[in-house]
C-alpha cells in the first residue's frame, strides 16, 4: 500500500523588499527558522509559511493568507502592541463578526499581502 500521508502544506508568500518583509514577520512574532537562496522559512508554533524574494504586483495584490486562532482579540491586541502598523506603514482593520461564523481582522504586510486572522464562533 502506498503511503500518501501529508505532513504539512506551506504557501510561498511574495516579498517586494525581502529584507523588510523578513524583519516585519520577525517583529510580528514569527520565528525565522531558516533563510537562504531567496526563501525564508517562518513558523509560529505549529503553523508556517515560506517568504520568497519574489514580487509581482498582481500576485501580491491578490494573495491572501488565513490564520485560524483560538482568541482573535488576543491576536488583535498582539498586532497592535507590536506596532508593526506604524513602523511598516501597513493597515490593520478592526475585528468584525463575519456571516460565515467567524470573527476576524485583516493585516496587510509591507508587500500588500492580506493576512486574515480569524476565530470560529458558534
Amino acid at each position: 500500500m502506498t503511503n500518501l500521508k501529508v505532513t504539512e502544506i506551506k504557501a510561498f508568500v511574495p516579498a517586494r523588499d525581502f529584507a523588510l518583509s523578513r524583519q516585519f514577520y520577525q517583529d510580528l512574532g514569527f520565528t525565522l527558522a531558516s533563510d537562504g537562496g531567496g526563501v525564508a522559512y517562518f513558523h509560529f508554533g505549529e503553523v508556517s509559511f515560506l517568504l520568497q524574494d519574489y514580487y509581482h504586483d498582481a500576485l501580491a495584490e491578490h494573495f491572501m493568507m488565513h490564520i485560524l486562532v483560538e482568541d482573535v482579540a488576543a491576536w488583535w491586541a498582539h498586532v497592535k502592541d507590536s506596532q508593526v502598523a506604524s513602523r511598516y506603514g501597513v493597515r490593520v482593520t478592526e475585528i468584525v463578526t463575519q456571516p460565515w461564523c467567524m470573527k476576524d481582522f485583516c493585516l496587510y504586510d509591507p508587500s500588500g499581502v492580506l493576512w486574515r486572522i480569524a476565530q470560529n464562533i458558534d
